[in-house]
């Protein structure tokens, strides 16, 4: 399936969570990081049931320090 991630294109296995997916995408573990789907935040407890769907539009926000 096509999803897209913060503007990049994306070719996932059709059973893709949202767990899954941040680990094809970041290829490292997933802290600090913030995921909206179709403009929904997604709670991190439940990335790993969420299902991600074709056309799906995945925002990624990585918390950064800084004053």
């Amino acid at each position: 399936m096509k999803v897209t991630v913060n503007h990049k294109n994306y070719v996932l296995d059709d059973a893709c969570s949202v767990e899954q997916m941040l680990s094809v995408v970041l290829q490292k573990e997933a802290k600090g990081i913030a995921v909206a789907i179709n403009q929904s935040i997604i709670s991190k407890p439940h990335w790993s049931a969420q299902l991600l769907k074709e056309g799906d539009q995945i925002l990624l926000i990585k918390a950064t320090q800084g004053g």
